[in-house]
C-alpha cells in the first residue's frame, strides 16, 4: 500500500483536522456571506420600478457571490456525517440586508429559516449522482441559499418599495447576503 493511500495516515490526518477545529485553531465560520455595493446613482427620471429593479439587481449579484465563495464550500464540507444518521439534521437562515449608505433610512432586512434533513441529500445524490457528500451538500446548500433569498427578498420587498419612494435609494445602496448553519438536534 502507497504512503499516500493508507488508511491510517488518512484517519490520522482527518482526527488532526477535527481536533484543530474544536481547539479553535481554525478560522471555521457558521456563515458564508457576500456583500455587493452599486455606487451608480440612478437618474432622477429613473421610474419607481426600474429603482426597485436595480435593488434586486443587488441583491442577485451578492447571492451569486455567496453561492461560489470558498465559505460555502467549507460549509459543505461539514456535512461529511449527515445522510450517515439517519436524526442528523442541520437547520439555518438566511438574511438578507439592503443599506442605504447615502440616506438616514435604516438598513431593510428580511431572514429566512432553512432545514436540512438526510433526505435531500439523497434527492441530491439521485441528481449529480455522486456519492461524494460535500459535491451533495454544495447542491443542497446552495439552493437552500437561493430560495432563501427569495423568500427573504418577498418578505421585505414592501418596504424596499417605501424606501423607494421616500427616494432612499438615490444614493448609494449595498446589499449583503448571509447563510448561517448550525447543527439540528
Amino acid at each position: 500500500m502507497s504512503f499516500r493511500t493508507n488508511p491510517d495516515r488518512i484517519l490520522d490526518h482527518i482526527d488532526r483536522e477535527r481536533n484543530r477545529d474544536e481547539a479553535g485553531g481554525s478560522h471555521f465560520s457558521r456563515d458564508a456571506s457576500a456583500r455587493e455595493l452599486d455606487t451608480e446613482v440612478p437618474s432622477l427620471e429613473a421610474t419607481s420600478a426600474e429603482r426597485l429593479r436595480r435593488l434586486f439587481k443587488i441583491v442577485e449579484r451578492a447571492y451569486m457571490t455567496a453561492a461560489q465563495s470558498t465559505e460555502m464550500r467549507k460549509l459543505a464540507a461539514r456535512f461529511q456525517a449527515i445522510g450517515d444518521i439517519s436524526t442528523h439534521h442541520a437547520r439555518g437562515d438566511v438574511s438578507v440586508s439592503v443599506q442605504y449608505l447615502d440616506h438616514e433610512r435604516p438598513d431593510d432586512v428580511g431572514v429566512s429559516p432553512f432545514e436540512v434533513v438526510p433526505d435531500d441529500l439523497v434527492e441530491a445524490r439521485k441528481a449529480t449522482r455522486t456519492s461524494r457528500a460535500d459535491a451533495n451538500a454544495m447542491k443542497v446548500l446552495r439552493q437552500e441559499l437561493r430560495d432563501g433569498v427569495m423568500a427573504a427578498y418577498k418578505k421585505m420587498e414592501p418596504r424596499l418599495r417605501d424606501g423607494v419612494r421616500e427616494r432612499a435609494d438615490m444614493g448609494h445602496v449595498g446589499a449583503q447576503v448571509t447563510i448561517d448553519l448550525r447543527p439540528g438536534s
